[in-house]
């Protein structure tokens, strides 16, 4: 039986096939949505559907026999309910003219009780928390890491700061000593210029000498 055959089979006492196939729909959608939210659909007599994790693990590929590994995800499951698997067994006789599918115990459709309205309201609280407290641990490490970033760059620039000024200071020193060396060097063949006047003085000296004896 197909969805379209489903639909034909309560049509009937849905009132019209519109009225099923929306009645279908309806009932499919909502358990598909409460178990990927990760919640359990059990209905009485006919079972249960449920979110399962399957962790990674290594598997066989049927074609090559190679090992592959298989990677974490999760699966639905379905288990049937002790009325379904009595009437599938043949423990019991399925009804002609009444529901196979035991029917809920009055007031059961009327809502939850308060207790488990209770309950849910405080698991729905509780996962509220986790997520804030995850949300604002993620803030912090997130502003530290910046914090850090930012402290990083700051002792890298004074680094190369320093190191600029430290060249600049070198430069600096090399650049006096050069003009130091530049002033001093004039002196010296200014030395060296005087140093032919001794020799005139001298040569007249001698000159004098030679006159006063030929006198």
């Amino acid at each position: 039986m197909n969805k379209a055959q489903l639909v034909e089979a309560i049509a009937d006492k849905m009132g019209g096939r519109q009225q099923a196939a929306d009645a279908v729909d309806a009932v499919l959608d909502a358990i598909v949505r409460a178990v990927v939210g990760g919640d359990r659909v059990s209905v009485t007599g006919f079972g249960s559907f449920e979110k399962v994790d399957r962790p990674a693990r290594y598997a066989r590929n049927p074609q090559t026999g190679e090992r592959v590994r298989v990677k974490k995800t999760s699966v639905p499951r379905f288990r049937a309910g002790q009325g379904f698997k009595d009437l599938v067994g043949g423990s019991k006789k399925l009804p002609k003219h009444d529901i196979a599918v035991k029917k809920a115990p009055k007031g059961s459709l009327s809502g939850p009780t308060a207790t488990i309205a209770k309950a849910a309201g405080k698991k729905a609280a509780a996962k509220k928390a986790t997520g804030a407290a995850k949300t604002a641990a993620a803030k912090k490490a997130a502003a530290k890491k910046v914090t850090a970033k930012k402290t990083t760059a700051k002792k890298t620039t004074a680094k190369k700061t320093t190191a600029a000024a430290t060249k600049k200071a070198a430069a600096a020193k090399k650049t006096t000593a050069t003009k130091a060396t530049a002033k001093k060097a004039p002196a010296k063949k200014a030395t060296a210029k005087k140093a032919p006047a001794k020799k005139s003085t001298a040569r007249k000296t001698t000159a004098k000498k030679t006159t006063a004896r030929g006198k």
